[in-house]
């Protein structure tokens, strides 16, 4: 059968009109190939119809109704058993005219923010296009905005970071750009931008930060709070020494800008080379005594779970169930109170003064932070002693020591040990040992004395510490330090001292890190945050964490059993405390301490009874003096170096006496 021929494409029609394509008279491939003309018509046809597409979208827009931030509902923090904590986040803003606000804050933003803001049409298409690729490619949206896009997302858009929110960001910031004046923008901006410290506008961060409203700036102080719109969380001096840096860096950047547009001559530029440092930091009376500590450590484990940043939790409106048990908390600070009261008098003893106190309580089976105490009072002390890393852990320490020697020893036991030649012994039991023959002399500082693994943690015996970090080695002392929950940029270098308790962990990681063993080895993240809502839909991010494996069972239950004796015998040595412990329930005890021969500047006591694991560390610190003080003399000549008040207060928490 033969086959039909196949006819050519005829003209394509387009509404009774012929198109001459294919085109006629033509061979080959330029039968194919479309004339100039009809390129041209399809660029003009497509064009116009990207401009009635971008017509109807610009059209679809509408700018909507102004976020009313004085309305907004406060952030409410929770108890464990569900009653309220504190409710936090009343705004703090002020509007005011742009008459009341000086030119040179206005040239400080413009130079550090958008440069061509007078003369652009409100919108980054440069911006819009990078934030777009970075969001097809999986990765955050980027920066970029014009001030106008910025005020269209603070004034009327969520602060969520998707495409959709991108895409109406860019029209409404066009139909504003032409409704509304630059000026009328640009006041708009400057009262509902985030500069930090809970200070929404220039008002509150001109009071805020220099305790002066905002028509009493100077070209110094405006350029500081310009460089807060960059993130103040990185860009608030008083958020540490980099972000000093930061702030100090881009203070100078934002001023010499001004230069190079223009706004701001260089004799007057020259004017400004000290920076002008902002006041110390208020948190409101709300969050006085504990609370502010337990809001600070809830909020650092939202920003870590959440991704949410200080500027979003500001914005209020989120319901927050934590961690803490009301009656923990407050049984914690009676009994710092009750030591203090007792034991230290400042007025008598000038190695009173300054004394600090930090603890945390941790639930060993989760690692649920049920309490903190993080020093007298958070609207006075900023820092939260029982979250902060600066103080050296001791001999409680020695602990992580003995267990990855346990761990990692090859047949090292607790009846493993040192004889006086200061060779570990591991398969021989030290009283087998010969001993140096009667009339010798004294032991030579470089011998040993002979002593079992069991016997020189309860001793705390620093020479054998030593000799044994080395002989199994630091790296391993690190890696089960860590493996327990220690973070790693808190411990110190691996020198000789370092098995002595160089490092500096916070309360509530040595806390945690002793559930290990009392734990079998098992142990979780600590976390203060249960679960959180904002509009009624939850938060992402707030599952318990999950337990990990940090030591064998075994080597968990034999430190544990030796912290059960360091325990009974630190507190065998306190005649206050023996009474007080023989009347409650302490079958479980089991401890870590410091000793009176540390040469730390700090005491530790790291408790386990009841179900709890809590830290307590005191240390002295006069503000304004870098460097830790002496405990020598703190409560007294046969106080330890300080090392019994820990051990004190932990008792006093413990029984409630």
């Amino acid at each position: 059968m033969a086959r039909r021929p196949i006819r050519p494409i005829g003209p394509i029609r387009l509404r009774g009109r012929r198109i001459d394509y294919p085109r006629r008279g033509r061979s080959n491939w330029r039968r194919w190939t479309p004339s100039w003309r009809q390129v041209l018509s399809v660029a003009l046809l497509g064009a116009g119809a990207l401009a009635g597409l971008f017509a109807a979208m610009y059209a679809s827009v509408d700018i909507p109704d102004e976020n009313d931030e004085a309305r907004r509902q406060g952030t409410v923090y929770y108890w464990a058993d569900g009653s309220q904590l504190v409710s936090v986040g009343t705004v703090n803003r002020q509007n005011v005219t742009l008459a009341d606000i000086p030119d040179s804050m206005e040239h400080a933003v413009i130079a550090a923010e958008n440069e061509t803001f007078y003369s652009d049409s409100g919108v980054s298409v440069k911006g819009i296009a990078r934030a777009a690729v970075s969001m097809v490619e999986g990765g955050e949206t980027q920066g970029g905005s014009t001030i106008t896009q910025q005020y269209v997302k603070n004034t009327y858009l969520s602060q969520e970071q998707s495409a959709k929110r991108k895409f109406k960001e860019f029209f409404i910031s066009l139909k504003l750009s032409n409704k509304q004046s630059k000026n009328a923008i640009l006041q708009g901006y400057l009262n509902t931008s985030w500069f930090g410290r809970g200070a929404y506008g220039i008002q509150a961060a001109a009071v805020t930060y220099y305790g002066v409203p905002a028509k009493d700036l100077d070209p110094g102080r405006t350029a500081m709070l310009a460089s807060l719109l960059k993130g103040a969380e990185q860009y608030d001096p008083a958020g540490g020494k980099a972000n000093h840096e930061r702030a100090v860096e881009r203070w100078k950047w934002v001023l010499d800008r001004q230069v190079e547009n223009g706004m701001m001559t260089q004799t007057e530029r020259d004017r400004y080379t000290k920076f002008p440092e902002p006041r110390d930091t208020v948190k409101p009376t709300s969050l006085g005594g504990q609370t502010g500590y337990l809001v600070d450590i809830a909020n650092k484990y939202i920003k870590q779970r959440s991704g949410l940043t200080a500027k979003d939790l500001a914005r209020g409106g989120y319901r927050v169930h934590t961690t803490f048990e009301k009656d923990k908390v407050r049984e914690l600070e009676r009994a710092v109170r009750r030591v203090r009261k007792h034991d230290l008098d400042p007025g008598k003893r000038p190695q009173d003064k300054y004394v600090e106190v930090g603890a945390a309580s941790v639930r060993p089976e989760d690692g649920a932070v049920v309490a903190v105490y993080g020093g007298a009072d958070a609207t006075t002390r900023f820092a939260n002693n029982a979250d902060t890393s600066g103080v050296p852990v001791g001999s409680a320490f020695k602990p992580f020591v003995l267990a990855a020697a346990l761990q990692n020893g090859h047949g090292i036991t607790l009846d493993s040990g040192y004889d006086s030649a200061g060779r570990l012994i591991t398969n021989t039991p030290l009283a087998a040992l010969p001993t140096r023959p009667p009339g010798s002399g004294p032991v030579p500082a470089q011998i040993m004395p002979e002593t079992t693994l069991r016997d020189a943690l309860v001793r705390s015996a620093n020479l054998t510490f030593v000799r044994l970090g080395k002989d199994i080695g630091l790296k391993k002392v690190k890696q089960l330090a860590v493996a327990s929950g220690l973070h790693e940029e808190s411990l110190a270098r691996l020198d000789k001292s370092f098995p002595l308790g160089t490092s500096t962990p916070s309360a509530v990681r040595m806390a945690d890190a002793y559930t290990a063993f009392n734990n079998d080895g098992m142990r979780a993240d600590p976390y203060s945050v249960t679960g959180m809502t904002r509009d009624g839909e939850a938060v992402e991010g707030f599952g318990k964490p999950e337990r990990r494996r940090a030591m064998d069972a075994s080597v968990a239950n034999d430190v544990r059993e030796t912290l059960g004796i360091t325990a009974w015998t630190s507190l065998s040595r306190d005649r206050k405390l023996n009474k007080l412990v023989g009347e409650g329930p302490m079958n479980d005890l089991s401890a870590g301490t410091t000793d009176g021969d540390d040469r730390m500047r700090s005491a530790w006591f790291i408790g386990h009874a009841k179900g709890l694991t809590t830290a307590v560390t005191m240390f002295r610190n006069k503000p304004g003096t870098p460097q830790l003080l002496g405990m020598q003399g703190v409560g007294g000549d046969d106080s330890e170096r300080g090392n019994v008040f820990p051990l004190r207060i932990w008792t006093s928490y413990t029984t409630g006496k």
